[in-house]
């Protein structure tokens, strides 16, 4: 399944009876420079509850107040002051806890922000990388300076300038570092190896298998020989390439991501262990639940059982 489009979220936010004006019209972006906007996160107050999983767009949101973040496979993070981004590539959702949330959202999409003048696109920045974890409480100070940045967007976005869409842009860029120093990671420097294109795109592939919206059909790669089918390469060439970038085989990595994945569908859906199995391509339910307790140190059921989080 694809993920959630900018069109749902804007259908989301359309008017109900109870929100006969609407919770957050679309911004007017007729130029052709992709999407962005920014606004209160009380404009969303009114809205329906938000399901988990990816969106098609980055969002960078400061909530002011309490709320719950749910992001990927980790444990829900329920503070104020809380700072998170968002990738088009990790399942998340954000659930407020007052009636009227405070702080800011910015969403853009990659047509917004091209790559800089010295080539790097936001998508390759360590806070937007999969297997970041860019949820955190930020401190009283942090809040401020992030707010000022959010204010001077939301000021922007409506005025007549005519080089408004450069200004938004340069005021993102800063969000974004800004943000990036408040939780450093190591950086990732770039290099064009065939052995990290390789990498690259062996993750891209593992990225667009995921989420599962459905039990049915079950994942079109499974095994390790499905990736080097798919991207022309030997199985022991990818092997190799992969232990030299990542320390891990491809069994190994797929076994991880789909731990992961198992976590994920046996602690936010109802469906079966069986339907579970099925929709991560498994032969049968037995085969399942041993792989899962091998990687996971528990049974299925189990897991389930000792994974629910009161909201």
């Amino acid at each position: 399944m694809q993920p959630n489009s900018l069109a749902a979220f804007y259908a989301a936010c359309a008017p109900t009876p109870e929100t006969p004006a609407g919770v957050l019209p679309p911004p007017d972006m007729t130029q052709g420079v992709g999407h962005f906007n920014v606004f209160p996160l009380a404009d969303l107050r009114g809205a329906p509850p938000m399901p988990f999983t990816r969106r098609a767009y980055h969002k960078i949101v400061l909530c002011r107040s309490h709320s719950r973040v749910e992001y990927a496979d980790r444990d829900p993070h329920s503070a104020p002051n809380t700072l998170f981004l968002v990738t088009p590539r990790v399942s998340y959702r954000w659930l407020p806890l007052t009636e009227t949330p405070e702080g800011y959202c910015c969403l853009f999409d990659d047509a917004f922000l091209l790559p800089t003048r010295t080539g790097v696109a936001v998508a390759e920045l360590p806070i937007f990388q999969p297997e970041a974890y860019p949820v955190w409480e930020a401190t009283e100070a942090d809040c401020v300076a992030v707010e000022a940045i959010f204010d001077k967007m939301a000021r922007e976005l409506p005025s007549n300038y005519a080089y408004k869409y450069d200004l938004l842009r340069t005021y993102l860029w800063e969000l974004i570092h800004l943000v990036q120093k408040l939780q450093p990671v190591p950086a990732r420097l770039a290099t064009h190896s065939a052995a990290e294109r390789v990498t690259t795109q062996f993750a891209d592939l593992l990225d667009r298998q995921f989420p599962r919206q459905s039990p049915q059909p079950p994942l079109r790669l499974r095994t390790a020989a499905d990736y080097a089918d798919q991207l022309a390469v030997h199985i022991n060439h990818l092997n190799r390439v992969l232990k030299e970038t990542t320390g891990h085989t491809t069994t190994a990595l797929l076994s991880q991501r789909l731990t992961q994945e198992a976590k994920l569908l046996l602690r936010q859906t109802n469906w079966s262990i069986s339907e579970v199995a099925d929709s991560l391509g498994f032969a049968d339910v037995a085969h399942f639940c041993t792989f899962f307790k091998r990687y996971a140190a528990q049974t299925p059921g189990d897991f389930r059982s000792t994974a629910v989080f009161e909201i």
